[in-house]
């Protein structure tokens, strides 16, 4: 019986019910973790150990970094992609429990409802995404950042620093805000084709 659970939730996680909800399965798989997972770590897996300030000495580096980095965009990305997959995940693994099929949810109209639900929550886990993403990185990675270092107590408290293919970052960036507008798009798209195919159910009878 576990293991029909697993098929089951397998299933449902590949396919979902509609055809723009299968079109987001493949682009957010495929294309989005594909990108994050081989371009993103070319780009940002040295940033720190080429990120350098004047004076070039390793406690003022480490110290300007993790204030020009509170978060690299690598691991938020990937929590991102975690959490914006927990409704869907939650909703596949309660149908697979229950034995609901893909044309039960849009047949039932509490499984439909619960369902568009959790396209919904998709949605807006995807919107406070990109709201952060914009507080955190902005929309440009500049060549030279200013770093407040007053608390290390030094001379200069204004520090000029480095910051390594920033003009590749910043094309990362654009292209990470692309994805999410699209996955946005396409959430979006997927509920209005659930009310379609609903009403569409719904002449039928």
């Amino acid at each position: 019986m576990s293991l029909n659970y697993i098929k089951n939730f397998y299933e449902g996680c590949l396919k979902p019910p509609t055809v723009i909800g299968q079109f987001h399965t493949l682009f957010f798989g495929s294309v989005r973790m594909f990108f994050l997972g081989v371009l993103g770590f070319a780009v940002y897996g040295n940033e720190a150990l080429h990120f350098s300030c004047d004076p070039d000495k390793r406690e003022i580096n480490l110290f300007c970094y993790n204030q020009f980095r509170p978060i690299t965009p690598q691991v938020f990305w990937a929590l991102q992609l975690v959490i914006v997959l927990v409704p869907g995940a939650i909703f596949h693994l309660y149908a697979a429990c229950k034995s609901i099929n893909q044309e039960c949810i849009l047949q039932k109209p509490i499984y439909t409802v619960i369902y568009i639900l959790s396209v919904l929550l998709r949605i807006s886990l995807e919107v406070i995404a990109f709201w952060l993403q914009i507080h955190l990185f902005g929309f440009q990675v500049k060549a030279l950042y200013l770093c407040d270092a007053a608390s290390l107590g030094k001379k200069m408290t204004i520090i000029r620093c480095m910051v390594p293919e920033h003009f590749e970052k910043t094309i990362f960036l654009i292209a990470m805000y692309t994805f999410t507008v699209i996955t946005m798009v396409l959430c979006i798209g997927e509920v209005f084709e659930i009310v379609f195919r609903r009403l569409c159910f719904l002449v039928r009878q």
